[in-house]
């Protein structure tokens, strides 16, 4: 049989899809764009994503109208008691790793199999080899932190990890397979544990691996830089140079309200202890603009912050109400033309503050991993995330390359091939 998978969302979903995409093939199904099976691993973190796939299920049914849709993921856990939807197979957040199963099992009757994700276990999955230069390694999920603009932990259920023997086991196999970069990623992926196991035990153990040149953290909270943690930002030259640490808001009383578990001092705090560690590291993060009861006064909090830290990139998310969360419930609602005017000043400051840091590397030698190769170029990112363009051969991508960096053509920096290993 054919497939064909569609994706919505974050890097846990995109996981999630290679693993589906692997044990299709694992059964002899084969990836193509006419398929008899399409599945829509789905998103729900705003309304919008919803209505994204909710468009993205309409289009499938009429664009393959014979073949089998199975939906699955957040939006399907959210929406469970009123969905409708037009697809054959539908599931939540768990038995993911059942899809050849579901589908052997379809026989023109609609299935619906969405389960109560406050009792989960953790679903055990892995995969050898990954669809990109760049592997991911799912090593927990869920959340307990209820931010109050946040639906995850509702969708994703509680805290639950993977256990260390098979995290450990799935890098070797991804790094034997030619991986060359591991990205750790989960919903809380910080709060990673193992018994009396830790995150910072994790790191310490993946860092020792022989053949991985990079091991990258997708997001990581500032609560969970612990002191174990710096001390392998400190000793390991492994794990990159380069963190997502959210701020959300730069706002003591925004932060109070979005039930975030630090006040803007502490934060600024921890941005310093790491970048003594590592002078030149690339700090990026996330930012709320628009939350309910955000003032003019607030943002210009957030702003000073923002100028504070130093951040090299900022991901600028607009509020919008998330049904079913304590926000959604607030009153004092920022006016839509204001949280416009907000996101394009802080995405102005953004773009500032990434072009600063990447002027600090012009006339520099730096190593990158190709990920692509389009038309003459190689293209990919250094371990401090920096998108490189380099002339070069085609027989470079997902291998190291030194460059020697001439100059900025935003969002790149143009380079020179020095030496390939």
């Amino acid at each position: 049989m054919k497939y064909k998978i569609y994706t919505l969302g974050c890097k846990v979903n995109e996981y999630e899809s290679e693993v589906m995409r692997s044990l299709l093939e694992n059964h002899g199904y084969v990836k193509d764009d006419n398929p008899d099976v399409v599945i829509i691993n789905t998103c729900t973190v705003t309304n919008t994503a919803d209505s994204k796939s909710r468009k993205l299920i309409r289009s499938v049914r009429k664009n393959y109208p014979n073949a089998i849709v199975l939906v699955a993921g957040c939006m399907v856990q959210n929406k469970k008691d009123n969905l409708d939807i037009d697809a054959d197979i539908i599931i939540g957040n768990q038995n993911k790793t059942e899809v050849v199963n579901y589908i052997k099992d379809y026989n023109r009757k609609k299935i619906f199999d969405v389960r109560d994700i406050s009792k989960a276990d953790f679903e055990s999955m892995s995969l050898s080899n990954f669809d990109l230069t760049r592997a991911y390694i799912k090593i927990q999920d869920g959340c307990d932190n209820y931010c109050s603009y946040c639906i995850i932990p509702y969708v994703r259920g509680h805290v639950r990890c993977k256990k260390k023997e098979d995290v450990i086991e799935e890098a070797k196999a991804l790094i034997k397979n030619g991986h060359k970069e591991i990205v750790l990623t989960g919903i809380h992926t910080g709060n990673y544990h193992d018994g009396s196991y830790g995150f910072a035990d994790l790191l310490n153990d993946l860092v020792r691996l022989d053949g991985l040149k990079r091991l990258r953290i997708s997001s990581v909270e500032a609560t969970e830089l612990n002191d174990k943690v710096l001390d392998v930002i400190k000793n390991s030259s492994v794990l990159v140079d380069h963190m997502h640490i959210p701020l959300q808001s730069g706002s003591d009383e925004i932060l109070k309200l979005m039930n975030r578990k630090y006040d803007k001092n502490y934060f600024i705090s921890k941005i310093e202890k790491i970048r003594n560690l590592r002078p030149n590291i690339s700090i990026t993060t996330d930012v709320i603009v628009g939350f309910p009861f955000e003032e003019e006064r607030h943002f210009l909090d957030t702003l000073d912050t923002i100028k504070k830290i130093g951040f090299t990139k900022i991901h600028v998310f607009p509020y919008s109400d998330r049904d079913g969360t304590v926000a959604s419930k607030m009153k004092n609602k920022v006016n839509g033309n204001v949280k416009k005017q907000r996101v394009k000043k802080l995405l102005e400051v953004s773009k500032e503050l990434e072009i600063n840091y990447m002027k600090r590397f012009i006339n520099k030698e730096l190593t990158f991993i190709p990920e692509v190769y389009d038309n003459g170029y190689l293209i990919g990112h250094t371990g401090n995330y920096l998108l490189i363009k380099a002339k070069g051969d085609a027989e470079c991508v997902s291998r190291e390359v030194e460059v020697l960096i001439k100059a900025i053509e935003y969002p790149y920096l143009v380079s020179e091939v020095s030496v390939k290993h």
